[in-house]
Protein backbone atom coordinates (compact mmCIF):
# COMPACT_ATOMS: atom_id res chain seq x y z
CA UNK A 1 0.00 0.00 0.00
CA UNK A 2 1.47 3.52 -1.01
CA UNK A 3 2.70 5.53 2.22
CA UNK A 4 0.60 8.74 0.63
CA UNK A 5 -2.45 9.01 1.94
CA UNK A 6 -5.04 11.35 3.64
CA UNK A 7 -6.31 9.72 6.77
CA UNK A 8 -9.99 10.91 7.81
CA UNK A 9 -10.22 11.10 12.07
CA UNK A 10 -13.80 9.86 12.47
CA UNK A 11 -14.22 11.30 15.81
CA UNK A 12 -13.42 14.49 14.38
CA UNK A 13 -15.82 14.10 12.13
CA UNK A 14 -18.65 13.32 14.74
CA UNK A 15 -17.55 16.30 16.79
CA UNK A 16 -18.31 18.77 13.88
CA UNK A 17 -21.47 17.54 13.31
CA UNK A 18 -22.31 17.49 17.21
CA UNK A 19 -20.96 20.94 17.61
CA UNK A 20 -23.45 22.05 14.72
CA UNK A 21 -26.53 20.09 15.93
CA UNK A 22 -25.18 21.80 19.65
CA UNK A 23 -26.14 25.53 17.78
CA UNK A 24 -29.27 24.47 15.67
CA UNK A 25 -32.82 25.01 17.26
CA UNK A 26 -34.86 22.34 18.19
CA UNK A 27 -36.27 20.51 14.94
CA UNK A 28 -34.02 22.03 12.28
CA UNK A 29 -32.55 19.40 9.47
CA UNK A 30 -29.42 18.47 8.85
CA UNK A 31 -28.32 18.74 5.47
CA UNK A 32 -24.56 17.53 4.80
CA UNK A 33 -22.02 18.21 1.89
CA UNK A 34 -20.98 15.28 0.65
CA UNK A 35 -19.97 16.93 -2.67
CA UNK A 36 -16.39 17.06 -4.14
CA UNK A 37 -15.67 13.85 -2.58
CA UNK A 38 -16.89 15.09 0.51
CA UNK A 39 -14.29 18.17 0.54
CA UNK A 40 -11.62 16.08 -0.37
CA UNK A 41 -12.01 14.04 2.82
CA UNK A 42 -13.91 10.98 1.10
CA UNK A 43 -17.64 11.06 -0.05
CA UNK A 44 -18.46 7.33 0.54
CA UNK A 45 -16.34 7.33 4.00
CA UNK A 46 -17.56 10.40 5.25
CA UNK A 47 -21.13 9.27 3.74
CA UNK A 48 -21.15 6.48 5.99
CA UNK A 49 -20.22 8.37 9.17
CA UNK A 50 -23.02 10.57 8.64
CA UNK A 51 -25.99 7.67 7.95
CA UNK A 52 -24.45 6.25 11.36
CA UNK A 53 -25.43 9.97 13.16
CA UNK A 54 -29.02 9.72 11.06
CA UNK A 55 -28.46 13.27 9.17
CA UNK A 56 -31.73 14.14 7.11
CA UNK A 57 -29.80 14.60 3.26
CA UNK A 58 -26.96 15.01 2.17
CA UNK A 59 -26.30 17.13 -0.59
CA UNK A 60 -24.19 16.27 -3.53
CA UNK A 61 -23.11 18.53 -6.85
CA UNK A 62 -23.30 15.61 -9.93
CA UNK A 63 -25.75 12.91 -10.92
CA UNK A 64 -22.26 10.45 -10.79
CA UNK A 65 -21.55 11.43 -7.17
CA UNK A 66 -25.37 10.55 -6.13
CA UNK A 67 -24.79 7.33 -8.07
CA UNK A 68 -21.67 6.33 -6.39
CA UNK A 69 -23.50 6.77 -2.84
CA UNK A 70 -26.65 4.96 -3.71
CA UNK A 71 -24.32 1.96 -5.18
CA UNK A 72 -22.21 1.78 -2.53
CA UNK A 73 -25.41 1.22 0.24
CA UNK A 74 -26.36 5.09 1.20
CA UNK A 75 -29.84 5.45 1.63
CA UNK A 76 -29.91 9.18 2.93
CA UNK A 77 -32.11 11.46 1.16
CA UNK A 78 -29.57 13.43 -1.78
CA UNK A 79 -30.27 16.83 -2.74
CA UNK A 80 -28.52 17.91 -5.83
CA UNK A 81 -27.27 21.26 -5.53
CA UNK A 82 -26.18 22.10 -9.66
CA UNK A 83 -28.49 21.32 -12.45
CA UNK A 84 -28.35 17.98 -14.48
CA UNK A 85 -27.98 17.27 -17.79
CA UNK A 86 -31.51 15.98 -18.82
CA UNK A 87 -29.86 12.92 -20.75
CA UNK A 88 -28.84 12.49 -16.17
CA UNK A 89 -33.23 12.54 -16.03
CA UNK A 90 -32.99 8.77 -15.85
CA UNK A 91 -30.36 8.32 -13.61
CA UNK A 92 -31.85 11.01 -11.06
CA UNK A 93 -35.16 8.89 -10.81
CA UNK A 94 -33.77 5.51 -11.27
CA UNK A 95 -31.11 6.60 -7.44
CA UNK A 96 -33.70 8.54 -5.81
CA UNK A 97 -31.87 12.07 -6.03
CA UNK A 98 -33.89 14.99 -5.42
CA UNK A 99 -32.89 17.99 -7.96
CA UNK A 100 -33.13 22.08 -7.82
CA UNK A 101 -35.53 23.10 -10.69
CA UNK A 102 -36.97 26.50 -11.78
CA UNK A 103 -37.38 26.60 -15.30
CA UNK A 104 -40.83 24.45 -16.69
CA UNK A 105 -38.81 23.10 -19.83
CA UNK A 106 -36.25 21.26 -17.32
CA UNK A 107 -38.96 20.06 -14.93
CA UNK A 108 -41.26 19.17 -17.45
CA UNK A 109 -38.33 16.48 -19.04
CA UNK A 110 -37.72 15.51 -15.11
CA UNK A 111 -41.76 15.10 -14.75
CA UNK A 112 -41.56 12.71 -17.90
CA UNK A 113 -38.87 10.65 -17.09
CA UNK A 114 -40.56 9.98 -13.58
CA UNK A 115 -43.92 9.01 -15.41
CA UNK A 116 -42.00 6.33 -17.46
CA UNK A 117 -40.46 4.94 -14.36
CA UNK A 118 -43.93 5.54 -12.47
CA UNK A 119 -42.47 7.29 -9.46
CA UNK A 120 -43.06 10.80 -7.81
CA UNK A 121 -39.85 12.55 -7.65
CA UNK A 122 -39.26 15.11 -4.67
CA UNK A 123 -37.53 18.28 -6.63
CA UNK A 124 -36.87 21.41 -4.51
CA UNK A 125 -37.60 24.87 -6.17
CA UNK A 126 -34.36 27.10 -6.64
CA UNK A 127 -34.81 31.12 -5.92
CA UNK A 128 -32.23 33.17 -6.67
CA UNK A 129 -32.13 35.92 -4.45
CA UNK A 130 -28.51 37.55 -4.89
CA UNK A 131 -25.96 35.08 -6.01
CA UNK A 132 -26.92 34.88 -9.55
CA UNK A 133 -26.20 31.52 -10.00
CA UNK A 134 -29.26 28.73 -10.13
CA UNK A 135 -32.87 29.75 -9.44
CA UNK A 136 -35.50 32.06 -10.41
CA UNK A 137 -36.06 35.44 -9.66
CA UNK A 138 -38.01 35.56 -5.76
CA UNK A 139 -40.73 37.80 -8.10
CA UNK A 140 -41.46 34.40 -10.14
CA UNK A 141 -41.34 31.92 -7.63
CA UNK A 142 -44.93 32.10 -6.74
CA UNK A 143 -45.83 31.75 -10.97
CA UNK A 144 -42.85 28.78 -10.78
CA UNK A 145 -44.32 27.29 -8.01
CA UNK A 146 -47.75 26.93 -9.57
CA UNK A 147 -46.76 25.39 -12.52
CA UNK A 148 -44.95 22.52 -10.55
CA UNK A 149 -48.11 21.31 -8.90
CA UNK A 150 -49.55 21.33 -12.11
CA UNK A 151 -47.43 18.14 -12.89
CA UNK A 152 -48.19 14.59 -11.30
CA UNK A 153 -44.97 12.78 -11.22
CA UNK A 154 -42.60 15.87 -9.80
CA UNK A 155 -43.54 17.34 -6.29
CA UNK A 156 -42.06 20.26 -4.69
CA UNK A 157 -39.86 19.14 -1.42
CA UNK A 158 -38.68 22.26 -0.24
CA UNK A 159 -37.17 25.87 -1.72
CA UNK A 160 -33.64 26.81 -1.60
CA UNK A 161 -31.25 29.51 -1.94
CA UNK A 162 -27.81 30.54 -1.31
CA UNK A 163 -25.90 33.02 0.17
CA UNK A 164 -23.32 34.88 -1.57
CA UNK A 165 -21.61 36.80 1.24
CA UNK A 166 -22.78 35.15 4.74
CA UNK A 167 -18.97 34.17 5.25
CA UNK A 168 -17.88 37.67 5.54
CA UNK A 169 -18.27 40.18 8.33
CA UNK A 170 -18.18 43.14 6.77
CA UNK A 171 -21.47 45.62 7.48
CA UNK A 172 -22.33 45.66 3.62
CA UNK A 173 -22.03 41.92 3.20
CA UNK A 174 -24.13 41.26 6.28
CA UNK A 175 -27.02 44.02 4.93
CA UNK A 176 -26.43 41.99 1.74
CA UNK A 177 -27.01 38.71 3.50
CA UNK A 178 -30.48 40.14 4.96
CA UNK A 179 -31.39 41.41 1.91
CA UNK A 180 -30.99 38.08 0.26
CA UNK A 181 -32.88 36.36 3.00
CA UNK A 182 -35.62 39.32 3.22
CA UNK A 183 -36.23 38.18 -0.50
CA UNK A 184 -36.31 34.25 -0.16
CA UNK A 185 -39.12 34.99 2.77
CA UNK A 186 -41.16 37.06 0.65
CA UNK A 187 -41.40 34.80 -2.05
CA UNK A 188 -41.70 31.71 0.15
CA UNK A 189 -44.45 33.69 2.18
CA UNK A 190 -46.42 34.54 -1.58
CA UNK A 191 -46.62 30.82 -2.00
CA UNK A 192 -48.57 30.58 1.45
CA UNK A 193 -50.97 33.14 0.83
CA UNK A 194 -51.80 31.02 -2.47
CA UNK A 195 -52.38 28.16 -0.57
CA UNK A 196 -49.16 26.61 -1.63
CA UNK A 197 -47.31 24.42 0.91
CA UNK A 198 -43.74 25.49 0.24
CA UNK A 199 -41.92 21.94 2.27
CA UNK A 200 -38.41 22.61 3.70
CA UNK A 201 -37.42 26.14 3.77
CA UNK A 202 -33.48 26.06 3.11
CA UNK A 203 -31.21 29.13 2.54
CA UNK A 204 -28.34 28.94 5.44
CA UNK A 205 -24.94 26.71 4.94
CA UNK A 206 -22.16 26.81 6.68
CA UNK A 207 -21.51 30.33 8.35
CA UNK A 208 -25.26 31.59 8.09
CA UNK A 209 -26.38 28.46 10.41
CA UNK A 210 -24.26 29.30 13.23
CA UNK A 211 -23.84 33.64 12.41
CA UNK A 212 -27.70 33.75 11.92
CA UNK A 213 -29.70 31.43 14.22
CA UNK A 214 -32.79 33.08 12.51
CA UNK A 215 -31.80 31.90 9.33
CA UNK A 216 -31.40 28.17 10.19
CA UNK A 217 -35.52 27.90 9.19
CA UNK A 218 -36.42 23.82 8.53
CA UNK A 219 -32.96 22.92 7.18
CA UNK A 220 -29.04 24.03 7.12
CA UNK A 221 -26.62 22.71 5.07
CA UNK A 222 -23.10 23.13 6.46
CA UNK A 223 -20.14 22.26 4.66
CA UNK A 224 -16.53 23.92 5.10
CA UNK A 225 -17.27 23.43 9.32
CA UNK A 226 -18.19 19.77 8.77
CA UNK A 227 -14.17 19.22 7.80
CA UNK A 228 -12.92 21.40 10.43
CA UNK A 229 -12.53 24.46 9.17
CA UNK A 230 -14.34 28.15 9.82
CA UNK A 231 -16.31 29.99 6.87
CA UNK A 232 -13.57 32.77 5.66
CA UNK A 233 -14.35 35.85 8.57
CA UNK A 234 -16.62 33.60 10.53
CA UNK A 235 -14.03 32.33 12.59
CA UNK A 236 -14.49 30.91 15.91
CA UNK A 237 -13.32 34.30 17.65
CA UNK A 238 -16.17 35.83 16.09
CA UNK A 239 -18.62 33.66 17.15
CA UNK A 240 -17.47 33.43 20.51
CA UNK A 241 -17.85 37.36 20.90
CA UNK A 242 -21.35 36.73 19.76
CA UNK A 243 -21.69 34.26 22.61
CA UNK A 244 -21.73 30.94 20.05
CA UNK A 245 -19.70 28.16 20.38
CA UNK A 246 -18.15 26.33 17.47
CA UNK A 247 -15.29 24.11 18.90
CA UNK A 248 -14.19 22.19 15.42
CA UNK A 249 -11.28 19.96 14.31
CA UNK A 250 -9.63 19.01 11.64
CA UNK A 251 -10.67 16.06 9.50
CA UNK A 252 -8.33 15.00 7.32
CA UNK A 253 -4.45 14.11 7.63
CA UNK A 254 -2.47 14.33 4.37
CA UNK A 255 0.37 12.59 4.99
CA UNK A 256 2.95 10.37 4.16
CA UNK A 257 6.70 9.18 4.76
CA UNK A 258 10.14 9.52 3.68
CA UNK A 259 11.55 7.58 1.34
CA UNK A 260 14.77 8.91 0.98
CA UNK A 261 17.27 10.97 3.22
CA UNK A 262 20.09 12.29 0.59
CA UNK A 263 23.63 14.58 1.57
CA UNK A 264 24.19 17.33 -0.77
CA UNK A 265 27.22 19.27 -1.23
CA UNK A 266 27.14 23.10 -1.04
CA UNK A 267 26.20 24.61 -4.14
CA UNK A 268 24.05 21.34 -5.11
CA UNK A 269 20.69 22.46 -6.90
CA UNK A 270 17.06 20.16 -5.95
CA UNK A 271 14.20 19.60 -8.41
CA UNK A 272 13.76 21.20 -12.17
CA UNK A 273 14.78 24.47 -12.98
CA UNK A 274 17.42 24.48 -9.97
CA UNK A 275 15.57 27.24 -8.14
CA UNK A 276 17.44 25.95 -4.73
CA UNK A 277 21.07 25.35 -4.08
CA UNK A 278 21.99 24.10 -1.10
CA UNK A 279 24.29 26.97 0.83
CA UNK A 280 26.36 24.57 2.82
CA UNK A 281 26.44 20.43 3.14
CA UNK A 282 22.44 19.60 3.62
CA UNK A 283 20.21 16.51 4.57
CA UNK A 284 17.85 16.32 1.69
CA UNK A 285 14.51 14.25 2.40
CA UNK A 286 12.36 12.94 -0.29
CA UNK A 287 9.16 12.74 0.29
CA UNK A 288 6.87 10.22 -2.39
CA UNK A 289 4.05 13.32 -3.15
CA UNK A 290 3.49 15.61 -5.62
CA UNK A 291 1.52 18.16 -7.18
CA UNK A 292 -0.12 14.79 -9.01
CA UNK A 293 -1.53 14.10 -4.95
CA UNK A 294 -2.75 17.73 -5.02
CA UNK A 295 0.42 19.08 -3.33
CA UNK A 296 0.63 22.02 -5.36
CA UNK A 297 3.36 23.38 -6.50
CA UNK A 298 2.77 26.77 -5.22
CA UNK A 299 2.52 25.22 -2.26
CA UNK A 300 6.82 25.41 -2.19
CA UNK A 301 7.77 28.63 -0.59
CA UNK A 302 5.33 27.93 2.27
CA UNK A 303 4.95 24.49 3.57
CA UNK A 304 6.50 23.61 6.73
CA UNK A 305 6.49 19.31 7.20
CA UNK A 306 5.95 17.85 10.80
CA UNK A 307 7.99 14.88 11.46
CA UNK A 308 9.12 13.66 14.77
CA UNK A 309 7.48 16.85 16.11
CA UNK A 310 10.21 19.23 14.18
CA UNK A 311 8.85 21.15 11.23
CA UNK A 312 11.20 20.56 7.94
CA UNK A 313 10.69 23.23 4.86
CA UNK A 314 9.96 21.97 1.65
CA UNK A 315 12.76 23.17 -0.88
CA UNK A 316 13.03 23.40 -4.56
CA UNK A 317 9.93 23.10 -7.13
CA UNK A 318 7.35 20.47 -5.87
CA UNK A 319 7.20 17.38 -8.68
CA UNK A 320 4.28 15.88 -9.97
CA UNK A 321 4.88 12.73 -7.43
CA UNK A 322 7.69 13.95 -5.26
CA UNK A 323 9.39 17.02 -3.37
CA UNK A 324 11.83 17.54 -1.39
CA UNK A 325 12.67 19.26 2.36
CA UNK A 326 15.72 20.52 3.71
CA UNK A 327 16.51 18.57 7.27
CA UNK A 328 19.80 20.85 7.81
CA UNK A 329 23.54 20.17 8.10
CA UNK A 330 23.72 17.92 10.78
CA UNK A 331 20.32 16.35 10.74
CA UNK A 332 19.83 12.87 12.81
CA UNK A 333 16.21 13.06 13.65
CA UNK A 334 15.17 12.50 10.42
CA UNK A 335 15.61 8.36 8.82
CA UNK A 336 13.91 6.98 5.78
CA UNK A 337 10.41 6.13 6.02
CA UNK A 338 9.67 8.34 9.09
CA UNK A 339 6.04 9.74 8.62
CA UNK A 340 5.71 12.82 7.49
CA UNK A 341 2.76 15.02 8.01
CA UNK A 342 1.82 17.75 5.59
CA UNK A 343 -0.98 19.52 6.70
CA UNK A 344 -4.14 18.17 9.23
CA UNK A 345 -4.77 18.55 12.82
CA UNK A 346 -2.24 20.36 15.05
CA UNK A 347 -3.28 17.88 17.57
CA UNK A 348 -2.38 15.25 15.93
CA UNK A 349 1.11 16.33 15.03
CA UNK A 350 0.71 18.34 11.97
CA UNK A 351 2.70 22.48 11.98
CA UNK A 352 0.23 23.16 9.17
CA UNK A 353 -3.55 22.77 8.40
CA UNK A 354 -5.23 22.86 5.69
CA UNK A 355 -6.53 27.14 6.51
CA UNK A 356 -2.87 27.83 6.94
CA UNK A 357 -1.97 26.67 3.51
CA UNK A 358 -4.74 28.54 2.14
CA UNK A 359 -3.72 31.93 4.02
CA UNK A 360 -0.15 32.04 2.89
CA UNK A 361 -0.75 30.83 -0.94
CA UNK A 362 -3.93 33.00 -1.28
CA UNK A 363 -6.63 30.76 -0.98
CA UNK A 364 -9.37 28.79 0.98
CA UNK A 365 -9.39 25.57 3.08
CA UNK A 366 -12.31 23.95 0.67
CA UNK A 367 -8.98 24.25 -2.42
CA UNK A 368 -6.47 22.80 -0.55
CA UNK A 369 -8.64 19.71 0.62
CA UNK A 370 -10.24 19.27 -2.19
CA UNK A 371 -6.68 19.51 -4.49
CA UNK A 372 -5.68 15.76 -2.76
CA UNK A 373 -6.67 13.36 -5.45
CA UNK A 374 -8.57 10.45 -6.31
CA UNK A 375 -5.17 8.27 -6.25
CA UNK A 376 -4.63 9.14 -2.57
CA UNK A 377 -6.23 6.29 -0.76
CA UNK A 378 -8.39 7.81 2.46
CA UNK A 379 -8.33 6.12 5.24
CA UNK A 380 -10.91 6.40 8.13
CA UNK A 381 -9.46 6.06 11.82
Amino acid sequence: MRCTKAVIYSENLKNNVNQIKNNLKEGVKLCVAVKANAYGNGALECAKIYEELKVDYMAIATVEEGRFLRENGITTPLLLLSLADPNEFESIVKYGITPLVYEEEYFSRLNEEACKQAVVNPVFLAIDTGMGRIGCHPEEALNVSRKLQGYKNISQKGVITHFAVSDSIKKSDIKYTKKQFSLFMKAIESMKQNGIEPGIRTCAASAASIAFPEMQLDMVRPGIILYGYYADQVTKEYLEKSGKKLELEPVMQFETKVSSVRLLKKGESVSYGRTWKCKKDTYIGVLPAGYADGLLRRYAKILKVSINGTSYPVVGRICMDQCMIDLGSNEKNVKAWDKAIIFGPKSRGAFMTADDIARKTGTISYEVMTAISSRVKREVQ
